[in-house]
């Protein structure tokens, strides 16, 4: 069987396990079970702590795991890789201090910098050539300046609210750009390239929508030109003379720009429908 972790809980978790249910694969009922065998998909679920399933993967005690890329490359286990974004828990990694203090991330050199992801900060400081002393939290990091422990932060952002709300500024580059990932281990095991079709499968059926409508048949070479399809537009003729039946796919974000760009071509019954899980 294909062993998978799962995050047990936290921001990534609820997310992951949609996404592996409209995968078709079974989900806990319990918030409390840490173990699911899915006999019928040949995998078994393991679900850990957000942190812990890097390791986990890149020792071989699991298969593969979803995670974020911040905790996969803040473990700095070679062993453990990314294998697939999936396209949700997007999270910018970034420096913050009290407005005026830094400017650069030259500043930074020799200051205390608190932070849960250690690993990340000293990999990314090194590989700019700057020495910090890091001191190293568990969760929330917003008070480590106030308190007196720290001279800046360096924390996952998502709106800055938090930050501001702590008297704190942003600045300096991004240090990553993160999302929940597929991360796989040393080997690559049975089961694997089944479980990505289906992760792929959701992620297109979450990025694009059906989209049918009726048009002129001399207008087909210009309404293509504006909605190709994946492969190419399915084209059926219509009982009403010179004109067809068109179905094709597009990026769900684009789509009422591009029912107005197909409507001004003639297009008419322009229907959207949801897809609910593809192959590609």
């Amino acid at each position: 069987m294909l062993r998978i972790a799962i995050p047990n809980k936290g921001s990534l978790s609820e997310t992951a396990v949609q996404m592996l249910k409209e995968a078709g694969y079974a989900t806990r009922r319990d918030a409390k079970t840490l173990h699911l065998i899915d006999e019928a998909n040949g995998v078994e679920f393991f679900y850990l702590r957000p942190r812990d399933i890097a390791t986990y993967v890149a020792r071989g005690a699991l298969d593969v795991g979803l995670t974020g890329r911040d905790l996969l490359l803040d473990v700095r286990m070679p062993e453990a890789r990314e294998i697939e974004s999936l396209g949700f828990g997007s999270s910018t990694f970034r420096f913050a201090a009290p407005p005026g203090r830094f400017s650069s991330l030259a500043d930074l050199d020799g200051a205390r910098i608190a932070t849960s992801y250690t690993g990340l900060v000293e990999s990314f400081l090194a590989e700019q050539g700057i020495s910090v002393d890091v001191v190293p939290l568990n969760g929330a990091v917003e008070s480590a300046v106030e308190l007196g422990i720290a001279d800046a932060v360096a924390d996952v952002v998502e709106t800055g609210t938090t930050l501001r709300q702590a008297g704190l500024e942003i600045f300096g580059p991004v240090m990553l750009e993160s999302e929940a990932v597929l991360i796989g281990g040393p080997r690559e095991p049975e089961g694997l390239e089944k479980l990505l079709r289906r992760l792929r499968g959701v992620l297109v059926a979450r990025r694009y929508v059906m989209l049918d409508y009726d048009l002129p048949a001399e207008a087909l070479d210009a309404a293509s030109g504006v909605a190709q399809g994946i492969q190419s537009p399915t084209v059926s003729p219509l009982q009403r003379e010179g004109w067809v039946a068109v179905r094709v796919m597009v990026p769900q974000r684009d789509v009422n720009r591009i029912m107005d760009d197909l409507y001004a071509l003639g297009a008419r019954a322009l229907l959207v429908t949801a897809i609910h899980n593809a192959r590609l």
